[in-house]
């Protein structure tokens, strides 16, 4: 694995609703202590002791004074002692990290960090099955996934979860919000829900449990397309990937569905991977915009097993981060038409550092992403080449008008013909929703 690659996290780190576990990526960085910070559970005076603002660089004393003070004080006044300094600890690091509001930049503990890593791999883990942002003013639905127990509720991109059993979140940070709704599998939570075009909020209670997403599915249509989902980047999406394309290619496909809705992105090399398949060597796949106008780039890498053949892609408002990246890239060459909606909009890179003494690690926004034709990602997402939209009508009938449309289009350019320029009439045989 490339280790520079390795070292920057592709956002949206997309953090999934599951028991303690994140999805969308992160790599190892390098180390960095944490300074000032004691253990004890004696009753201590409410002033800094000696040993406190020794342990606090000379330079930093006056600026952490208020810090060990409310520390002493909460331990030699909090009314249930024992004082758990780990959590007092993490607490800490967790909301000096919300603080920082350009980008995600987040604090995972070492069992949350653990779970991430399963999760995005994956691997099985307990929740509801959904991809959030973290980011605004309310825990926010990315994409549920699909089979799980948020997909068969009906959860949808762009849901604001604004209360959880009952207690309202206004206020309340979104990662905190994110910890409530996790719990083991085969318990229920009532998620207060505000969609966009609804009239009033409304609940929707949801069980837990075991949820596995597998990186990659494929099949070949009976029309003779080929027809890929990428879930997630994780660790092995690139050689899934390419297991799937030989299968596939063994049977002559006429061209090929490369369908990246719903999915929320993971590791930097796998986009950068991914994106290779399809990709002459050597194309900067995407750049990293700096704070100071320096860009940084990274090219595919060579060996793709799919450079001709001809393509389409699908995307949505849940597709995030690594997946716009390399619909980016692919739209940006020519090499493939995007079909859907607006992709999610999430664009920044985290450098993700392990802290000493496995004691987890933090993710600090460093730069933007931009395309080959230097457009950015962040906050305004990918225009599809032809907007095809699904309505709740589409939903309830089991019909998939985009993956409809991706087909035609595909068709089209395979025999020569005008391209579609709308989204073809739903029929009874139209092609099931794959997505939520």
């Amino acid at each position: 694995m490339n280790n520079t690659l390795k070292n920057t996290l592709i956002v949206l780190v997309v953090v999934v609703i599951a028991l303690g576990s994140f999805a969308g990526g992160f790599a190892t960085g390098h180390f960095l202590p944490i300074p000032g910070l004691q253990s004890s559970n004696a009753a201590v005076p409410s002033a800094s002791a000696p040993e406190q603002q020794s342990a606090t660089p000379a330079e930093l004393e006056a600026t952490f004074a208020p810090f060990w003070e409310v520390w002493n004080l909460v331990h030699e006044n909090y009314v249930d002692q024992p004082v758990d300094d780990v959590k007092l600890m993490r607490g800490a690091i967790s909301g000096m990290m919300d603080t920082l509001k350009v980008g995600r930049n987040y604090y995972y503990d070492p069992e949350t960090m653990t779970a991430q890593n399963e999760a995005l791999n994956g691997k099985d883990y307990e929740g509801i099955g959904a991809y959030v942002d973290v980011d605004g003013d309310y825990l926010t639905v990315i994409s549920p996934i699909k089979g799980s127990p948020a997909d068969k509720a009906g959860l949808r991109p762009g849901d604001q979860i604004i209360a959880i059993d009952g207690v309202d979140m206004t206020g309340v940070s979104p990662e905190d919000a994110r910890q409530k709704v996790l719990g083991p599998h085969g318990t229920e939570v009532v998620l207060t829900i505000f969609r966009e075009g609804k009239n009033a909020p409304f609940d929707v209670t949801i069980t837990r449990a075991k949820i596995i997403t597998p990186l990659v599915t494929y099949e070949m249509r009976p029309d003779g397309i080929a027809y890929i989902r990428l879930n997630t980047f994780g660790d092995t999406a690139d050689q899934e990937l390419k297991d799937a394309i030989a299968e596939l290619q063994a049977q002559n496909p006429k061209g090929l569905i490369l369908d990246l809705r719903y999915n929320g992105g993971g590791y930097l090399e796998q986009g950068i991977s991914v994106a290779s398949e399809f990709l002459p060597k050597d194309k900067a796949v995407v750049y990293e915009k700096f704070g100071d106008g320096n860009l940084k780039s990274y090219e595919s890498i060579g060996g793709g097993t799919a450079l001709d053949i001809p393509m389409v892609v699908l995307v949505n408002e849940g597709s995030a981060s690594a997946s716009e990246i390399v619909a980016g890239a692919l739209q940006d060459y020519g090499r493939a038409k995007l079909i859907g909606t607006q992709s999610y909009g999430k664009g920044s890179v985290q450098s993700f550092i392990m802290l000493q003494n496995d004691e987890g690690a933090v993710g600090v926004t460093v730069a933007l992403w931009l395309t080959p034709n230097k457009r950015s990602i962040d906050k305004l997402g990918l225009s599809p080449d032809i907007l095809v939209n699904i309505t709740q009508a589409d939903y309830d009938a089991n019909l998939d008008p985009q993956l409809d449309a991706a087909a035609q289009t595909l068709l089209a350019i395979v025999n020569g013909d005008p391209l579609p320029t709308s989204m073809p009439s739903p029929t009874p045989t139209a092609t099931p929703v794959h997505a939520p």
